[in-house]
């Protein structure tokens, strides 16, 4: 029998470990916190792991934690499989327990899209600078509360939690950056205050419901949801409101969250949304996996980036798709959905958008840096710096 040299065989595996390390990811796995079915953060890292897996031609294994209690033995149960290239998960409430899945099973790969894990070797976290795109909702909703006469502008969110403060926190700059740059341009001051309650819940749409209405009451020109799907009842406070005013468009407004959700309602109430590009960020770990470029570590991403934003047309194109096929939106309704949402927009003037789009452009140049907070003691700080008390 003919035999290998030493030389033979160190080259045959110089060869197999160079083509293991040029291999593509086979299997990945998600974890969902709740499920599927918010129309924003779960749906759109399954929107990303679903286009990835696809691009790729991985398979894709899908997991549901009911509660936080959950998240660690759902990622234990996948990680001991030794099975799955990478294992993603989606929010900053996965962090903790994605860091102690990693460092029980460190020779698992681990990405949490939206959690902060910053220390192991085997995780990837993706990081959002959510204070930039909500300044612009914050911006916008003070301008179109001014210019319609309204007293406040109303931010409804989910559970007290530091990524949450982000929110927050550059709502509150934007809409004080707003109220300065209506006067600036009106040369009529106005003062409009900012009602915000958190729910203490991302899932209840009862909850979300009545804290809108409480505010709509109070004169909210607008409603954030930043609370996931607890927001489908802040739309269903607006779309009431409207229905017993005998209106179709303007104020109050909806403000979407994560997702492009303006298409929502058939496109009557959402003026515009504050992204947050989980499928892109999904897509792009994935592909550092596949291609063998995966690091651990914190990335961050803001405006540069492409990771926030707040929607336009483009985006309500991609997310009417993306809400036919999530069956909340009828195949049917593609353009009177398009056709109410540009009449609602329509009800805000060009100089608004344009004001928006200067405080973007700055936020881009690095001339505006957006503040945000991180604990209770910076966000009480921030609320101290802008109070936004109104009349």
């Amino acid at each position: 029998m003919r035999t290998l040299s030493s030389l033979s065989l160190l080259i045959l595996l110089v060869v197999m470990i160079a083509a293991m390390g040029c291999a593509s990811t086979g299997k990945m796995a998600i974890v969902l916190g709740g499920g599927r079915g918010d129309l924003s953060f779960n749906d759109m890292g399954f929107k990303g792991a679903s286009e990835a897996a696809e691009q790729l031609g991985l398979s894709l294994t899908t997991a549901q934690s009911v509660s936080t209690a959950d998240y660690l033995p759902t990622l234990r149960d996948l990680a001991r499989t030794q099975q799955f290239d990478v294992i993603l998960s989606f929010g900053s409430l996965f962090a903790d327990a994605v860091a102690q899945a990693a460092g029980e099973y460190p020779t698992q790969r681990f990405v949490t899209v939206g959690g902060f894990v910053s220390n192991l070797a085997n995780v990837m976290s993706i990081t959002f600078r959510e204070n930039e795109m909500s300044a612009l909702v914050g911006a916008l909703a003070a301008l179109t509360a001014g210019y319609h006469g309204y007293a406040y502008a109303g931010m409804v969110l989910g559970i007290e939690i530091p990524v949450l403060y982000h929110f927050e926190a550059g709502y509150r700059f934007g809409m004080d950056w707003g109220l300065a740059r209506y006067t600036q341009v009106t040369g009529n001051p106005v003062s409009v205050g900012m009602l915000y309650t958190y729910a203490g819940t991302f899932q209840d749409i009862a909850v979300g419901k009545a804290a809108s209405e409480a505010m709509l009451a109070q004169g909210a020109a607008s409603i954030f949801n930043v609370a996931g799907a607890l927001g489908l009842g802040d739309l269903q406070a607006i779309a009431e409101y409207h229905e017993l005013a005998d209106t179709s468009y303007g104020p109050p407004y909806f403000f979407g969250v994560d997702a492009n959700q303006d298409y929502l309602g058939g496109g009557f109430h959402g003026l515009a949304s504050g992204m947050k590009r989980i499928d892109v960020a999904t897509i792009q770990a994935v592909n550092a996996v596949a291609r063998g470029t995966f690091v651990g570590g914190v990335t961050s991403l803001g405006l540069a980036e492409g990771g926030v934003g707040m929607s336009d047309v483009e985006d309500l194109l991609e997310f009417i798709d993306f809400g036919i096929q999530a069956q909340a939106l009828d195949s049917d309704a593609f353009y009177t959905t398009l056709a109410h949402w540009s009449a609602n927009r329509a009800t805000v003037p060009a100089w608004i958008w344009d004001a928006v789009a200067e405080l973007e452009a700055g936020i881009l140049d690095g001339s505006i840096v957006i503040p945000t907070a991180n604990n209770p003691e910076e966000m009480d700080a921030m609320r101290r710096q802008y109070p936004l008390t109104g009349l």
